[in-house]
């Protein structure tokens, strides 16, 4: 359910405003939608300083191993940026090294200096690099001297008194240091880097302290927002507008009166911009994180469709997977993970298990466990025919796809538009019969055309109201490319079957080619380690098959044709970091 949301405007005297955004914050309850622009000067340096304070808990270790050090965690701060821009500085002075010891290894261990103090005294070196095969003229007066072979090159020494002679060579620069001096400066570098790193480790401890340190910044930056986003009027009014829970409205109301603000109710038009508050029935907060870690959310003004996202995503997933010993893999793996502590959060716990169970009772209905489908084990013979599946399938796309479009018609109630959506309910039966027609070979029911073309023709009358026939009558152009993207949604329920066989055909290659190592005792552990792997590595291409056909079914498909774009703002309260976390937990 999508909790319906009021328009509120607070109202507050100017020497009050302080008292009035801290009164507001407590109460954690609206959702603030800034009056004017909120960048300045202040508001940048609220966000930089949650920035600075971030991305030092960010190199903070998470498991700590000693006590913390009782530092002010401003202090610790300073001390992680510290490390950090330190480590930073011996990086790139490592790679800087290294890549000067990679340029002069070939020449060899010598001083450079005393290069140089020969230079001083009249004797004259420079080194060259030429091929293995080349030969060097050296014009009187010099000496070219072999100091190094790496592969096809060769470096030399050219040694004259006075100014040394020109050669058709590729010159080398001398080195500022010797190699030793390098080798020594990097050692000396990584046991510094080394250090640095134990002391980083050594604040893992702090870690709590540096929560809540950022804990604090965040509530300053967003107390600075508010701040610069509240509207005026005159010299003595400020107000602040947003949205609140209508379930929340009495204790708005309470603290306006506690606190003396005056308060504005209204009801929020098509054209706000209102945040989406989501609270699910306990059976389908499972489907939850799911939809957090794909980032979509409903808009205020479309639907809820969250119940049948989980239980067609649980059937989608079952199929894609298609395997029960699979499906056991995944109730183990969720069972232990409830055993760890801290343990997941609740709702993705459930869906583990929920997907597990799902997993698990298709795969038992088509006997197949581990890649492998034994004689004696029971299963549903009609599931073994493929074509039957591919009949399931366009069965799974009709009762999907229909309850998409006669959940719009008693949202609709008796609106005209919900006559269009009764059409698209024809139309989708009819898409439904000529993909079994097109791809199973089955016969069109001669009945199917009149109710297409009575389909139709709702569809054409009662899809635009009137008075929007003007600015939309675009919909018009585009209907006959919408009724093949819906020949199109039907067909590709087929994913399902075509997925599901190729992670069976898959596995079951992988077993007939690993088992054989199996039977003897010199490649059983070998064999037993590959197949482990090979499965591993099904398994996880199953899941990326989930990800990507099982959510777009939902969220593609099926939101298509309930009219869901997914335009969801989420609701945000004015409110402390702690309180909101602990919204969150609840």
């Amino acid at each position: 359910m999508i909790v319906p949301m009021s328009r509120v405007t607070v109202l507050a005297i100017d020497r009050d405003r302080d008292r009035a955004l801290e009164g507001l914050r407590d109460l954690g309850v609206v959702h603030l939608e800034a009056v004017r622009p909120i960048e300045s000067e202040d508001v940048e340096a609220a966000r930089k300083e949650v920035e600075y304070i971030r991305t030092a808990l960010d190199l903070l270790p998470r498991t700590a191993r000693g006590a913390p050090s009782g530092q002010p965690a401003a202090e610790i701060v300073r001390d992680v940026w510290r490390i950090l821009h330190r480590r930073k500085e011996i990086a790139d002075e490592l790679d800087a090294l290294r890549h000067e010891h990679e340029r002069i290894r070939p020449l060899g261990r010598f001083d450079p200096a005393a290069i140089r103090e020969l230079a001083a005294r009249g004797v004259h070196i420079r080194l060259y690099q030429i091929g293995a095969n080349d030969t060097v003229e050296v014009p009187e007066g010099g000496v070219a001297v072999e100091i190094g072979r790496e592969g096809a090159a060769v470096y030399i020494a050219v040694i004259a008194r006075g100014e040394p002679p020109a050669i058709s060579a590729r010159e080398v620069r001398l080195p500022e240091q010797s190699l030793d001096e390098i080798e020594r400066r990097i050692r000396d570098l990584e046991a510094e880097d080394a250090g640095l790193l134990a002391h980083l480790e050594q604040h893992a401890a702090d870690r709590p302290a540096v929560e809540a340190h950022a804990a604090e910044a965040e509530d300053r930056r967003r107390l600075v927002e508010a701040r610069a986003g509240m509207g005026a009027v005159g010299h003595s009014i400020v107000y602040l507008r947003g949205f609140c829970p209508a379930e929340r409205l009495n204790d708005l109301r309470a603290a306006a009166a506690r606190h003396g603000w005056g308060l504005v109710i209204e009801e929020p038009s098509r054209d706000d911009r209102v945040p989406t508050l989501l609270r699910l029935p306990r059976w389908a907060r499972p489907i939850e994180p799911l939809m957090r870690f794909i980032g979509i959310l409903p808009g205020y003004h479309e639907t809820d469709i969250s119940g049948a996202f989980l239980i067609f995503f649980g059937l989608f997933f079952a199929m894609l997977v298609g395997d029960a010993g699979y499906g056991l893999l995944f109730l183990g793996a969720a069972l232990g993970a409830r055993a760890r502590r801290p343990a997941p959060p609740r709702p993705l716990l459930h869906l583990l298990f929920a997907m597990s169970g799902a997993t698990i009772v298709w795969g038992a209905l088509t006997g197949t466990w581990f890649g492998t489908q034994p004689a004696g084990v029971p299963r549903v013979a009609w599931l073994a025919d493929g074509e039957n599946v591919k009949r399931l399938c366009f069965g799974i796309a009709l009762v999907h796809l229909s309850l998409a479009h006669v959940w719009n018609i008693i949202r609709l109630g008796r609106s005209a538009q919900s006559l269009a959506q009764l059409g698209w309910l024809g139309i989708t039966w009819t898409m439904f019969f000529f993909a079994n027609t097109m791809v199973l070979g089955a016969p069109f029911p001669r009945a199917m055309m009149p109710v297409f073309a009575v389909s139709l023709a709702l569809v054409v009358l009662f899809m635009t109201p009137v008075r929007q026939l003007k600015s939309e009558w675009f919909n018009h152009v585009m209907l006959p490319l919408n009724v093949v993207s819906n020949f199109v949604d039907v067909v590709s329920y087929i994913r399902l079957y075509a997925v599901g066989t190729a992670s069976y055909a898959v596995a079951d290659n992988l077993n007939r080619m690993l088992t054989p190592m199996l039977g003897s005792w010199r490649t059983v552990l070998i064999g037993a380690l590959f197949l482990v792997l090979a499965h591993a590595l099904n398994i996880a291409l199953a899941l990326m098959g989930v990800m990507v056909h099982g959510v777009r079914l939902n969220t593609l498909e099926f939101s298509g044709h309930i009219g869901l774009q997914w335009t969801g703002l989420p609701y945000r309260p004015f409110c402390r970091v702690r309180d909101e976390a602990e919204a969150q937990d609840t």
